[in-house]
């Protein structure tokens, strides 16, 4: 599990130490994981920003797309029953 933002790893560092995230967080500000996997963006402030989108990877292979990821405070329960019901 991993948090990808389009912020800075400076920003990123200190947002995951501020809220303990539990976590690695990856920085992403040149948006390469958008061009490269087309993951949904918007624009707030004058930066471009990701949207909340779930991957489920296995053996480095995407096999679930949780989008749009609404409402978040069920995304992860959606995440775990869909993996249960994988088996």
């Amino acid at each position: 599990m991993a948090g990808l933002s389009a912020q800075t790893l400076d920003d990123q560092i200190e947002l995951a130490e501020r809220e303990r995230m539990p976590f690695p967080v990856v920085a992403d500000p040149e948006l390469r994981l958008r061009d490269a996997l087309g993951l949904p963006t918007f624009e707030a402030g004058g930066e471009t920003l990701y949207r909340r989108v779930t991957l489920v990877a296995v053996r480095g292979r995407i096999e679930k797309v949780f989008y749009p990821v609404f409402p978040p405070d069920r995304n992860a329960a959606d995440v775990v029953d869909w993996l249960e019901a994988r088996g």
